[in-house]
């Protein structure tokens, strides 16, 4: 386990991600030393208050990121968000890892990433090439989806009774973004030796069809939802109606038609075993998001 010498290093510390990581290292790894990189470290002033030192760092400024990574012990990357331009901000913080001598380096990738099939898996797959080059000692955290994907617009689905997609039967094999932040936290406490150079293929414990999620929300909320299965092309012209932005709407929809043939789907349970308890279910996550909705 980490020890109160060790210096545990998170990109993107404001993120979704970042900040329940940060808050599960305070209780796994207490005598830790925890950085959060941010862009700005002013906008971050509630991790400064729960003992996260913040250093200001941005992917595209490899300056940056050297100065921010001195005494770095262990690394989580938490994968860039833009897509399109996540190789070279993703080679720019390994080339930095490497400069600063840093013991092992965690990346979020995607589940099966080597033969992933989905748009969104070929910079997660370079990513580990040039990773897995670099010689740094590494660990893989292949995140399946998270519900929150689905949740997220399920206030729309109650008030419209419809789940629109292009997943058909696929079924979809998610966990809570906690869950995915609770597995690099165990990472990042673990001793290198014990962690250097595992592949974890990250997913809940239970999958799902669509139309399955859609009758589990009109079960807990009362009202008629049911899923409008649709093509791909008709369902990225949905998401733009939406208002999502052209690019963000080809890979929505891209990776639901990608779900009806199983990407998404993992059986393993390796997950829980990580976390040492159960995945969120879908149950719990649509329970949490009608309440918040």
């Amino acid at each position: 386990m980490s020890t109160s010498s060790e210096t545990l290093v998170v990109t993107g510390a404001t993120g979704q991600l970042g900040r329940l990581v940060l808050a599960e290292l305070r209780q796994r790894a207490p005598g830790a030393r925890l950085v959060g990189l941010v862009r700005d470290p002013a906008a971050a002033q509630d991790l400064a208050e729960r003992g996260i030192e913040l250093r200001a760092a941005n992917y595209e400024d490899p300056a940056s990121l050297a100065a921010a990574l001195r005494g770095a012990d262990k690394l989580l990357l938490i994968s860039s968000s833009e897509v399109g331009r996540r190789l070279p901000q993703h080679r720019n913080v390994i080339d930095a890892a490497r400069a600063a001598g840093v013991k092992l380096l965690a990346y979020t990738s995607i589940l099966h990433a080597d033969t992933n099939p989905m748009a969104l898996a070929a910079e997660h797959k370079a990513t580990e090439e040039y990773l897995r080059a670099s010689g740094l000692p590494q660990v893989l955290l292949r995140n399946g989806w998270y519900t929150e994907n689905y949740t997220g617009s399920l206030a729309a689905a109650v008030q419209h009774g419809v789940v629109l997609g292009s997943a058909g039967d696929g079924r979809i094999s998610s966990a809570a973004r906690a869950d995915y932040a609770a597995a690099a936290a165990v990472v990042l406490a673990d001793d290198v030796g014990a962690q250097a150079g595992k592949v974890h293929e990250l997913a809940g414990d239970g999958a799902y069809t669509l139309s399955e999620y859609a009758a589990e929300i009109a079960r807990q909320s009362g009202k008629p939802v049911v899923y409008k299965d649709l093509p791909e092309a008709e369902y990225k012209a949905a998401l733009q109606g939406f208002g999502l932005p052209e690019a963000l709407a080809e890979i929505y929809a891209e990776s639901d038609a990608k779900a009806a043939v199983g990407s998404l789907y993992e059986p393993g349970k390796a997950l829980s075993r990580l976390i040492g308890r159960p995945t969120t279910g879908l149950v719990e996550s649509v329970a949490a998001a009608l309440k918040a909705a």
